[in-house]
């Protein structure tokens, strides 16, 4: 075998064997209904709660990666600008910064566990920070034709292995990070997860918000389970002081 040939195979042989276990395909453990059991306590490991974006170091926001998949956010100009006056305010103007809740998709990547319960009928989602929850029914149900709220509407379905969540009738008021990246109350979500290994799982979101993006985006990040044997939700509890109690 020609010199180089054998280079590029053992190459990749190599990003083959240490290539992030979410990358490759996983056949996860089942629920009672058969269905792939994503029950347990998850956690993101990354800044994107800072900025989905890359971004540096700055005052109060750790370096980090983005998180989106083709890297930049598609802003209309004109909300490009209400971006960057978000940005210069943050300090007061991000309504986690009042204590509000985060919203869908912010409260799955926020610097605190989530934990996941699921029957047949339902996923439901505890979130650590200020007692946030969401129950997600399966039943195939449409979105109520009014209303808005802090974390949305939920409504799930099955594909695959992959479980679907289609969230609509959105607060206006929740940002997507502490950087000031914002949509409207017509924003749209659907998320996606898929278990990747036994502590491990990707999870997707597609934006879409006409008003406020050129076109539809997604972030994707992989989301760990925590494996400590005395593994929970903590209490947190945001003051609009600034206090807080854990």
């Amino acid at each position: 075998m020609p010199a180089f040939k054998y280079a590029l195979l053992s190459v990749a042989a190599v990003l083959a064997a240490v290539a992030p276990a979410w990358t490759q395909s996983y056949s996860p453990p089942r629920a009672a209904d058969g269905k792939p059991d994503f029950e347990g306590i998850w956690q993101a490991d990354n800044t994107a709660a800072y900025d989905l974006e890359d971004h540096p170091a700055r005052l109060g926001l750790p370096a980090g990666r983005g998180v989106v998949v083709e890297g930049e956010i598609p802003y209309r100009p004109e909300a490009k600008a209400q971006k960057e006056k978000n940005f210069e305010n943050r300090a007061t103007a991000d309504p986690v910064s009042r204590c509000l809740l985060p919203g869908v998709p912010r409260a799955n990547y926020m610097p605190f566990p989530l934990q996941i319960f699921q029957t047949s009928q339902y996923v439901a989602i505890l979130y650590e920070y200020m007692h946030a929850y969401r129950l997600i029914p399966l039943d195939g149900n449409e979105h109520p034709s009014e209303g808005n709220f802090w974390m949305g509407d939920s409504r799930g379905s099955w594909k695959g292995d992959t479980l679907v969540v289609d969230v609509t009738n959105n607060s206006a008021l929740t940002w997507f990070d502490a950087s000031g990246n914002f949509h409207s109350g017509a924003l749209h979500v659907v998320e996606r997860y898929t278990r990747t290994g036994p502590d491990s799982m990707r999870y997707e979101a597609t934006i879409e918000d006409p008003g406020v993006f050129t076109k539809p985006w997604r972030i994707s990040m992989p989301l760990f389970r925590r494996t400590e044997k005395d593994a929970q939700l903590l209490e947190y509890d945001c003051h609009a002081d600034g206090a807080s109690s854990k």
